[in-house]
């Protein structure tokens, strides 16, 4: 199978690694979140995170969501 380089940003790393399954390629982990469809699928995903990661995983969401949001306001700003 030929393969591809890409490039992600520091923080996608950061999520893919901490998404990736044990023995699990990074393409393996990128094919699999790519496939979800259907929530049931992920029903369970998280059980076995400890609050800490989960606080962690959080915390680095309201980041995301607050630069995305800050870029998103400055992408309004620029079309008016």
């Amino acid at each position: 199978m030929t393969s591809r380089n890409i490039s992600v940003t520091d923080d996608v790393y950061e999520l893919l690694t901490k998404m990736k399954l044990k023995n699990e390629s990074f393409s393996d982990t990128i094919r699999r979140l790519a496939k979800r469809r259907d929530l049931t699928e992920s029903a369970g995903a998280w059980r076995d995170v400890s609050e800490d990661e989960m606080k962690a995983f959080n915390d680095e969401l309201h980041i995301l969501r607050e630069k995305a949001s800050k870029s998103q306001g400055e992408r309004t700003l620029e079309v008016r």
